[in-house]
C-alpha cells in the first residue's frame, strides 16, 4: 500500500521560510516523478514543482520561481520542497504526490489528474 506522509508546514510571517517534507513508502520511489500541489480555500488545486525520478528534470509554476526549491532524497525516499520568501498568497494547504505509470510529459505532469497517489496535505499559512 502507498503512503505519502507531508509535514513542515506551520503559521510563518511574511519572508520567512518553511521546508516541508515528504516521505513515501509502498513505492518504487526512485522511478517516480514526485510533485507539490496547492490548494487555497474555494480555490482549484494548483501545480507547485515537479522533480523526476533521477532529479534532473524539475519544474516550477512561474509565481514561485526564485523562491521554492524542489529536492530528492532517494535514499530516504523523502521529497522537499525549500520556501524562501514567501508571501500571503503562499497560504494553502499543500499536497505531494507520485505521478502515473507513464505519464511524463512536460504539460501532463502539470496536471493534477497525472498523480494517482496522494498525501493528506500540510497547512502553510503566511500572515502579513
Amino acid at each position: 500500500q502507498v503512503h505519502l506522509v507531508e509535514s513542515g508546514g506551520g503559521l510563518v510571517q511574511t519572508g520567512d521560510s518553511l521546508r516541508l517534507s515528504c516521505t513515501a513508502s509502498g513505492l518504487m520511489f526512485s522511478t517516480k516523478v514526485l510533485a507539490w500541489f496547492r490548494q487555497a480555500p474555494g480555490k482549484e488545486r494548483e501545480f507547485v514543482a515537479r522533480i523526476s525520478g533521477s532529479g534532473g528534470g524539475i519544474d516550477y509554476v512561474d509565481s514561485v520561481k526564485g523562491r521554492f526549491t524542489i529536492s530528492r532524497d532517494n535514499a530516504k525516499n523523502t521529497v522537499h520542497l525549500q520556501m524562501n520568501s514567501l508571501k500571503p498568497e503562499d497560504t494553502s494547504v499543500y499536497y505531494c504526490a507520485a505521478n502515473r505509470y507513464g505519464v511524463n510529459s512536460y504539460y501532463a505532469l502539470r496536471s493534477r489528474v497525472s498523480y494517482d497517489y496522494w498525501g493528506q496535505g500540510t497547512q502553510v499559512t503566511v500572515s502579513s
